[in-house]
């Protein structure tokens, strides 16, 4: 007996950000699944889908955004949850990847937290992990497992193109994101400049800008960083960039936590301003009317959709989004 094999795509999303699962469903043509994720009264989760994923490509949507520890746990049950119903594949799509800035140990008796999350996602069960912007391209190195490492750069460059003046520049807030600004700069044919700091040291967050390399002197500066946490770094650059001539300051980045004291920050600061996409979810008193949020939706169904059709994702970028 013969059987015709039949491809059958899954989507479901944890509760971290249903709103741009919706929109990833919406781009695909599809329903988004029901998880019915549910707790009990001690804040366990439960997860049961309401059809069956035998046989299925599934795909889990969760940003491990706050509180971090508990959508990473629910991503984790729900992978596990397919793996027992014998999903063919699963892969786990983290538009932000929870605990990315500790990919590596810079003291001593320090954690390596980056490494043990790829290790609880594997363990639970995926096939393949699809993240957006990865804090250093080197996490991918901690899977066995495939990575396709999305960027957010083709939606902020189409935004750059459309708004920026001829003469800006683009700045990379530290040392660290050169490589990174240096590919808008090319895209863009703009100047690149960056900003020398250095972290506090025993201070978590604390951040001291020390001075500018490049000509920033009249002209319209974009930071440009991977995200926007409690916005220290991003901060102190505008400052020093102001005070070394720059006429106006935009901020650019793919991750915009906003943690703490960043829309704080933000509002007294002097970027005019600043730019983001929906990786994670911005709550209402977090929006503030310098904030654009430009959706990730249509890149991270198009990586979806070749993965599906076992085509190429790097083709997607023109190559350009292994960094």
């Amino acid at each position: 007996m013969e059987l015709a094999a039949k491809k059958r795509l899954s989507l479901y999303t944890g509760t971290s950000h249903p709103e741009l699962a919706a929109e990833v469903a919406t781009h695909l043509g599809i329903e988004l699944g029901e998880a019915n994720l549910r707790r009990f009264a001690n804040g366990e989760v439960h997860c049961r889908f309401d059809e069956s994923v035998r046989g299925s490509d599934v795909f889990i949507i969760q940003s491990h955004v706050e509180p971090i520890n508990a959508s990473i746990m629910e991503m984790l049950i729900m992978i596990d949850a397919a793996k027992r119903a014998s999903a063919k594949r699963i892969t786990a799509v983290c538009p932000y990847y929870g605990y990315s800035r500790q990919d590596r140990k810079s003291e001593g008796r320090e954690p390596i937290a980056a490494k043990l999350v790829a290790d609880l996602l594997t363990v639970a069960g995926v096939d393949r992990m699809m993240s957006v912007d990865l804090h250093s391209g080197q996490i991918q190195g901690f899977f066995d497992k495939p990575v396709d490492h999305l960027t957010a750069m083709p939606i902020l460059l189409q935004y750059l193109r459309r708004e920026l003046a001829e003469d800006a520049v683009i700045v990379s807030p530290d040392a660290g994101r050169i490589r990174v600004a240096e590919r808008y700069s090319q895209a863009l044919g703009a100047d690149l400049a960056f900003v020398h700091k250095r972290h506090v040291k025993g201070q978590a967050n604390a951040v001291e800008a020390r001075g500018v390399i490049g000509e920033v002197d009249g002209r319209c500066c974009v930071l440009i960083d991977d995200m926007i946490d409690t916005a220290g770094t991003i901060v102190a650059a505008a400052d020093i960039l102001v005070e070394h001539g720059a006429t106006d300051v935009w901020a650019m980045c793919t991750h915009g936590l906003l943690s703490g004291p960043a829309v704080d920050r933000l509002k007294n600061s002097k970027i005019d301003r600043v730019v983001t996409t929906n990786t994670v979810p911005i709550p209402s008193e977090k929006q503030m009317p310098s904030v654009e949020v430009l959706s990730i939706a249509p890149i991270i169904a198009d990586a979806i959709d070749a993965v599906f059709a076992d085509t190429s994702v790097s083709e997607i970028f023109g190559g350009e989004n292994q960094s």
